[in-house]
């Protein structure tokens, strides 16, 4: 059965940019109103919420430094005082780190597991308090990639946190299931060239997928909203990846 988004409550880390954006405008267009997560993009968030709000929906913005415990339930504080309630969480907040297993020094290794593990465990634990209180029949969504399912060398320690999110998928849903909240996670292919990512190499990875082209953020957000609205997935993982997963592990990065 699928459940009407209209008039609920999603929030989406890292959703002032890229993709995190396009999965939150994603849930606007199905009628959800927003609480719009960032921790440094004020004109974008700004500019998310005036595009949200011009689809008919309510748009909060929050800020945050989620590799801070203190942020992320500050957030969270502050999403109850103005609505009272979650329905939808989606943890698409992240870094991508390079750096050579032997070169990763302490403050990189943390700085990318909280922000890509840790942070997704407290709002995943926190959003979890509020719909078990509630009696809210909600939906946690993770935001993973292919590195979570084998190994980036190229990227140890972000491969490794992917990893990590994939099975807090999973134990979330094996742990929420009694109280009706679902948790499921994303697996996505190349939608956004990376940051500083020089056209030509783009091109090279939209070659190497096997349907020959990348996707966008509408992509991901189309199947977030699927899996948001699903009342009967839970503990899935959703390859959205246009086959990147069936490709040489050597040629990811």
């Amino acid at each position: 059965m699928l459940e009407s988004l209209k008039g609920k409550v999603v929030l989406v880390t890292g959703s002032a940019r890229r993709v995190g954006r396009g999965i939150a405008l994603g849930f606007a267009r199905e009628g959800a109103n927003l609480v719009i997560h960032h921790s440094s993009s004020d004109e974008e968030a700004e500019q998310t919420a005036a595009d949200a709000r011009a689809l008919g929906v309510d748009a909060l913005i929050v800020k945050g430094d989620h590799a801070h415990y203190s942020s992320i339930a500050r957030n969270f504080e502050q999403t109850m005082a103005h609505y009272g309630r979650i329905n939808v969480l989606v943890n698409s907040a992240s870094i991508f780190k390079q750096t050579d297993l032997l070169d990763i020094p302490p403050d990189e290794w943390n700085a990318v597991m909280d922000i890509n593990l840790r942070a997704p465990f407290w709002c995943t634990q926190h959003a979890g308090r509020i719909m078990r209180e509630a009696g809210i029949a909600g939906s946690i969504i993770n935001i993973a990639d292919t590195s979570g399912l084998r190994p980036w060398a190229a990227r140890p320690h972000h491969s490794i946190s992917k990893a990590g999110l994939i099975m807090l998928t999973e134990v979330t849903a094996a742990a929420l299931a009694p109280h009706q909240i679902r948790a499921n996670c994303l697996v996505l292919g190349p939608v956004l060239p990376t940051t500083g990512q020089s056209e030509t190499s783009w091109r090279k990875t939209e070659a190497r997928l096997p349907l020959k082209r990348s996707g966008d953020p509408d992509d991901a957000a189309r199947a977030a909203v699927f899996l948001a609205t699903n009342d009967y997935i839970t503990g899935a993982v959703l390859r959205v990846d246009g086959g990147e997963w069936l490709t040489d592990a050597s040629e990811s990065s």
